[in-house]
């Protein structure tokens, strides 16, 4: 008699239950996915969170090399300036030099015409030092009042165009130093956005989707951290207004919990604050560029000290330096014009606006923009500077 049992469709098992053919499939279609969201195949391609971590830390390296590039364009241009100034004043001294030899000349000229039995004047014109010059003591003793007097213009224009030349020579060895650190800084850093470019470049539709999504999550746990620091110094300004009400004082200028420490912002730096967050809003918009200080496009340190700038501050060219041209209050004291700077090497800065927000020149590719300040996460931040 015919069995009655229905054939079973070929299936496996998976912790001990049966499972159809196409749940298999799709099971593995599953876990194939969870691997290449992950690493691909053989491991040639790194994870999306790798890529993201790597683009990352090549835009701050790139950042850091920008500073080393601004400090050393700096550098460069100030010697640049004082090798001119050195070189024009060798070629002043330079025809000095040529006149009292023209002089000292006329002398010899004239010994040779007259015949007259006066000391050799031509004697001091083949002189190679000044040290020549004054180990010749018998013929300077009879030398007329005229004689010596240009003599000793010769001695001095020679010993002082020495000097000259020889400061030149030096300052002309510095400056090809300081443009060799200039060159090396510009190739790191086309180099670090070139390999940025380069991992992105490689990135699928459905990755570039994926990658913009993390980053709205960071930026949105950004933006809530923003709002609670704007709510602590919320309660700080009232509980400070409070005191003040109770004391029968004014909170007015005080801006922060005043201490020896941290001296409070008075009502002349929030004017000056306010000048420079006018103008760093109007720069809302343009684009980063790495070296430029404006007024079309910035960097994060060419931003900062444009806007302070305006408010007739003036602040150093790099990060390194700013960080150490004001005094430094804590993050829950932030008041809007303090400069926040980023990472325990300081390559990054934004100027503060409030509420947890400020404005910054984010990186290549983006524009002068307000962000969070926790836009990088907490640990970033490294310091809050008060500069005027």
């Amino acid at each position: 008699m015919a069995s009655h049992r229905k054939s079973r469709t070929p299936g496996t098992r998976v912790a001990g239950i049966r499972t159809p053919a196409l749940a298999t499939a799709a099971l593995t279609s599953v876990a194939l996915l969870s691997q290449t969201a992950n690493a691909s195949p053989g491991g040639d391609r790194p994870s999306l969170e790798e890529v993201e971590k790597k683009v990352g830390d090549l835009y701050r390296q790139a950042e850091s090399a920008t500073e080393k590039y601004n400090a050393a364009k700096e550098k460069t241009t100030k010697q640049r300036k004082r090798v001119d100034t050195l070189l024009d004043d060798v070629a002043k001294r330079t025809q000095k030099l040529n006149d009292a030899r023209s002089e000292l000349g006329s002398y010899a000229a004239a010994q040779y015409r007259t015949g007259a039995g006066m000391p050799d004047t031509a004697t001091f014109l083949l002189a190679e030092t000044p040290q020549d010059i004054f180990d010749q003591r018998q013929v300077l003793d009879r030398m007329t009042g005229r004689q010596k007097a240009a003599v000793d213009d010769y001695v001095t224009q020679q010993t002082e165009t020495m000097k000259k030349r020889q400061e030149a020579t030096e300052s002309l060895r510095t400056l090809t130093e300081t443009q060799g650190d200039l060159k090396t800084a510009k190739a790191t850093v086309q180099k670090k956005l070139a390999d940025a470019r380069e991992l992105l470049s490689k990135l699928t539709a459905e990755e570039k989707a994926r990658l913009a999504a993390i980053e709205k999550r960071k930026q949105e746990e950004a933006a809530r951290k923003a709002a609670e620091l704007a709510r602590q110094q919320a309660e700080q300004e009232q509980a400070r207004e409070e005191a003040a009400q109770q004391g029968g004082g004014t909170s007015e200028g005080s801006g922060s919990t005043g201490s020896a420490e941290t001296p409070p912002a008075d009502s002349s730096y929030g004017t000056k604050a306010e000048k420079a967050l006018a103008f760093a809003r109007a720069q809302i918009g343009k684009p980063y560029v790495w070296g430029a200080t404006g007024p079309g496009s910035y960097d994060c340190s060419g931003l900062t000290q444009a806007a302070w700038k305006a408010a007739g501050v003036s602040l150093p060219r790099t990060t390194y330096d700013q960080v150490n041209a004001g005094t430094t209050v804590p993050v829950s004291q932030a008041q809007p014009g303090d400069l926040v700077f980023f990472y325990d090497d300081v390559t990054h800065v934004g100027i503060y606006i409030g509420n947890g927000m400020m404005i910054h020149a984010p990186k290549p590719g983006t524009y002068v923009r307000e962000e969070s300040i926790y836009y990088d996460g907490d640990s970033a931040i490294h310091s809050i500077v008060r500069p005027a």
